[in-house]
């Protein structure tokens, strides 16, 4: 049997669609809201019917086992998962594919690719799971030759130090590859982003990823110990501490770097026991400014739970929660030691406090499932089939993004409503149509949130791309001019790049620039992704 291959035109593997009741929800849910009887639905794009430009380039004898130019591979690799390169896909527009396609096994094979670049002036893409929303894996329409380095398979766990709670593993491994090398000895790395089946821990890191905790370790850098690069200058490795003090850090380089650096082989990661003690609850509230009052108390008051999701009135009926004016929380605590009851009873009282009603709780032991019943199972049903209905809403014109941001809890009412405010009368403007803006908190601190926005506009399909940034950029210039970071977890890319201009101070942007140009002078790895080249934006 074949090994099953991933889509190149959308999420997950070829095969794997959404079911009939979930299509059927679909559209019984969109047409009536667009005022329309029916969808027309483009269907996926094959491999025969995309007019692929020939490869420009000739692969060396001693490098032919890991690098392929078929045309498959090839269209895989163009795109990352956004909604431009869903919708990009569908109109089987593939103009700017890699050439070739390296699967490197080990250092001395990336080595050999890097030398093989900087001989042919070759631009060097980093390739993980592909996931990436912001454009950070496409090549650049300018490159005359471009090579994408596939890291995965480079995926194994190489080491477990118990006694310090750290493993050693390669950066092509994706979340379940690496999660089931770990759990025979009872270990979790505990990271659970959204595209955790496909994303890699390679990718995490050079993204500062963030995970499933709301609170404490929220993103992948509170997870590394020590990180492997492979720059066109030689190999760095970041000494093992558990923290240090001595100068600036080292590790904060690569945490974030895109790819622009070096390429990430391996890394030392901290990792836990698998939890045993779950409590959780799913809360009511009648107005979400209470509801928000209600997160910021309990992440103020150092209960530090694992799951502090807040989802306003329109993300909750999204969800199918509740009538559409009510805030819905959905809280978990865990732990692999103890019971957590005072801990929920006390966010439930601080919840209480602002009005919040209970709907359903759950304290359990073991590998119970009452955590994921109820509301809060319904959320995380729909929240992790989120990902295979954006081809689907992609084929019959819906316009549907997701963008996010970090903001103090000072900043955070004026923010939530000027962001909506703005990107509806954006979508009203672009579109003619009214559309879905809805936001929830993914993250909370003592000083501030993540907040986390959805947008679905009906669109032209013979115009999504254009529409769609229309409403993207109405939608981040809300963002920045009302004091919320660029991102929080989604990570620059070439698409958030002139925010993250903006936002990222003037001598920093020179720091980065003196970096890139010792470890890479030549301006090959990732070209355009946090910084341009020094002949300019769109040059090579």
């Amino acid at each position: 049997m074949s090994p099953r291959r991933r889509k190149f035109w959308g999420w997950g593997y070829e095969g794997d669609i959404l079911s009939e009741e979930e299509l059927n929800w679909l559209e019984g849910t969109w047409a009536p809201f667009f005022g329309i009887e029916q969808f027309e639905v483009t269907p996926p794009p094959t491999v025969e019917e995309v007019d692929l430009p020939p490869p420009r380039l000739s692969v060396p004898s001693q490098l032919a086992a890991i690098c392929t130019t078929e045309p498959y591979e090839r269209l895989r690799h163009a795109y990352g998962a956004s909604f431009p390169d869903s919708a990009r896909a569908f109109a089987r527009d593939f103009s700017h594919p890699p050439d070739v396609v390296a699967y490197p096994r080990d250092v001395q094979e990336i080595t050999a690719l890097l030398d093989w670049c900087y001989a042919q002036d070759i631009v060097a893409i980093p390739f993980g799971g592909g996931t990436s929303v912001v454009g950070g894996v496409e090549p650049p329409p300018v490159a005359e030759r471009v090579l994408t380095i596939d890291l995965t398979r480079m995926q194994r766990v190489l080491a477990i130090d118990e006694a310090s709670q750290v493993a050693l593993i390669e950066a092509g491994a994706a979340g379940p590859v690496l999660e089931e090398q770990l759990r025979p000895g009872g270990w979790t790395l505990r990271f659970f982003p959204q595209s955790f089946e496909f994303s890699t821990l390679g990718g995490w890191i050079a993204t500062r990823a963030g995970g499933h905790f709301a609170t404490l370790a929220t993103h992948i850098d509170d997870l590394v110990e020590s990180v492997e690069l492979v720059t066109p200058r030689g190999l760095i490795v970041s000494p093992r501490f558990p923290a240090s003090g001595a100068g600036p850090d080292p590790l904060r380089l690569w945490l974030g770097s895109e790819g622009i650096f070096g390429l990430i082989t391996r890394a030392w990661v901290r990792i836990v026991r698998r939890p045993r003690f779950r409590a959780s609850a799913s809360v009511r509230f009648e107005e979400f400014e209470k509801a928000s009052e209600a997160v910021r108390a309990i992440a103020q008051a150092g209960l530090y739970p694992a799951n502090c999701r807040l989802l306003d009135p329109w993300e909750s009926l999204g969800s199918g929660l509740g009538n559409g004016t009510q805030a819905f929380l959905v809280l978990t605590f865990e732990s692999a030691d103890h019971a957590l009851d005072p801990w929920l009873r006390r966010a439930l009282e601080l919840c209480a406090d602002y009005g919040g009603v209970v709907e359903s709780q759950a304290s359990e032991s073991g590998q119970g499932e009452s955590h994921r019943q109820g509301s809060a199972g319904r959320w995380r049903q729909r929240f992790l089939r989120m990902p295979w209905y954006r081809e689907a809403m992609t084929a019959r014109g819906i316009i549907s993004d997701t963008f996010e941001t970090a903001v103090t809890w000072e900043r955070f009412p004026r923010l939530y409503e000027q962001v909506r405010l703005t990107t509806a009368q954006a979508i009203r403007e672009v579109t003619g149509k009214a559309g879905w803006v809805s936001c929830r908190l993914t993250h909370v601190y003592p000083d501030g949130a993540a907040a986390y926005f959805t947008f679905c506009a009906l669109g032209k399909k013979e115009a999504l791309v254009p529409q769609f940034w229309e409403i993207k950029r109405a939608a981040l210039n809300a963002v920045t001019e009302h004091g919320g970071t660029i991102t929080h977890h989604h990570a620059v890319g070439r698409d958030h790049r002139p925010w993250y201009d903006r936002e990222r101070p003037m001598l920093f942007a020179e720091a980065l620039r003196a970096t890139k140009q010792t470890l890479d002078p030549r301006w090959l790895l990732n070209p355009g992704v946090l910084l341009d080249p020094p002949s300019g934006p769109g040059v090579i």
